[in-house]
């Protein structure tokens, strides 16, 4: 059986080596934003992948990429663009996404987390029945020095207002707001928010 290194691990079923995300190793697109929505939750995913694209008309392009978990396969490397912004999205209510998350994160490098990373937790409202308890997300956050939003993408309203803040913040980690980078941005979101706090219209 072939064997990979603790930073690049191999597929043990197709002896495909798998890639670790870094957020410089290719160079940027003239005007484009891509944003990786990364969880187990795949129809969440998908609908707020929509919610982006369908916000974003008329601005810069934004790219949309979906993955249930990480490594990504390296033998797609050469298609992918570079990545500016990572969101890990947990569902309260299901074990297996916080699994998955963390599962994912040591193929991610620690350069992303200045910055490029944020968490996104669906199904706060509800908390008491949850299968993940939110102050375990909450330390996984600090421990990662990352941002934690919070946002029921089960409803469209808050569907559609987060990602027009991720829109933002993709903006921003793409270097597309003069006087901003993600450093900046990393400062300004420091603390999560009050998942009770939030409205819909």
């Amino acid at each position: 059986m072939r064997t990979g290194s603790p930073r690049h691990p191999t597929d043990v079923f197709t002896g495909v080596k798998m890639a670790l995300l870094r957020p410089l190793d290719k160079l940027p697109t003239l005007d484009v934003a891509t944003i990786l929505l990364l969880g187990a939750e795949e129809t969440l995913l998908q609908q707020l992948g929509a919610a982006i694209i369908e916000q974003c008309e008329g601005m810069a392009k934004i790219q949309v990429h979906m993955a249930s978990s990480l490594p990504l396969p390296s033998d797609r490397e050469c298609f992918r663009p570079r990545i500016d912004l990572i969101v890990f999205v947990l569902s309260l209510h299901s074990k297996y996404s916080l699994k998955t998350v963390e599962s994912s994160l040591p193929h991610v490098d620690a350069s992303f987390f200045l910055g490029k990373v944020c968490f996104l937790v669906t199904g706060a409202r509800n908390e008491q029945n949850s299968g993940v308890h939110l102050d375990t997300v909450k330390k996984m956050a600090a421990t990662y020095h990352s941002p934690l939003l919070f946002a029921d993408l089960e409803v469209k309203c808050f569907r559609v207002s987060m990602a027009q803040r991720l829109i933002r913040i993709l903006q921003i980690c793409a270097g597309h707001v003069p006087g901003l980078s993600a450093l900046n941005l990393l400062s300004m979101m420091k603390g999560p928010l009050d998942p009770s706090a939030q409205e819909c219209d």
